[in-house]
């Protein structure tokens, strides 16, 4: 997401216009200030601290490694937009780390961010007719080139309604996600709605706290969609 994927400025469909535009596809590379590390068998197959990010429109970022970086029996391609650099698939490696801080699924984009708002938008979610959910003590939560989500506080879910899930889902900006399943009048709704129990730093303000999906349950709030078509 961010700058090149999603609906970020330079991806294939902005959220928003540049002017004048930018042709795309565009490539947009910059250095990367961290250590980063792959681990094979808790050996260090990558070890950089003269990374780069490339940010390639319609892909999600990824990390370039100068060739002397890059050790052992590890896949390696070349670079096309950095000369002398090669990137290494994610899945070669048994753990990345930012400096002493292990990165999973994708790594994190300097571009992204996470901001948790307390607002008084309404949330109302109901689930086979029985409402789940009916406040105005929310937290929004926006998110770079996503949909805006609002979280809810257990006290304000019918939590007799929802048991805990085996699911889970791992976020780079807000952590580990767990999952619950609506059980209502022999209605069974699986993985209605996610939490983060123990999410990063910079997004305590929901942990604990519940949101739900609109495409498993009635979901009605008032968030604004804004517009379709800049002036």
């Amino acid at each position: 997401m961010s700058l090149t994927s999603g609906r970020g400025p330079l991806s294939r469909q902005p959220a928003g216009r540049l002017d004048p535009p930018v042709p795309v596809p565009v490539t947009y590379v910059e250095w990367f200030p961290r250590r980063v590390r792959g681990l094979v068998d808790g050996r260090a197959v990558v070890d950089s601290e003269g990374v780069v990010f490339v940010h390639r429109s319609g892909e999600a970022p990824m990390w370039a490694f100068p060739a002397a970086d890059v050790t052992g029996d590890v896949p390696t391609e070349p670079e096309p937009a950095a000369e002398g650099f090669v990137r290494v698939p994610w899945g070669a490696v048994d753990a990345w780390f930012e400096e002493d801080q292990q990165v999973v699924d994708h790594p994190r984009n300097p571009y992204h961010r996470v901001d948790c708002v307390p607002t008084s938008r309404h949330l109302r979610v109901e689930v086979a007719g029985r409402t789940l959910v009916d406040t105005s003590r929310t937290i929004g939560v926006y998110e770079t080139s996503l949909p805006a989500r609002l979280y809810v506080a257990r006290d304000d879910v019918d939590m007799g309604l929802l048991v805990p899930s085996t699911t889970t889902s791992y976020c780079p900006y807000k952590g580990w996600a767990s999952y619950w399943t609506a059980v209502v009048d022999g209605t069974t709704v699986v993985d209605v709605a996610w939490s983060y129990d123990d999410p990063l730093p910079e997004c305590l303000p929901i942990a604990g706290m519940l949101s739900f999906y609109d495409h498993r349950a009635t979901v009605v709030h008032d968030l604004p969609q804004g517009p379709h078509d800049l002036p």
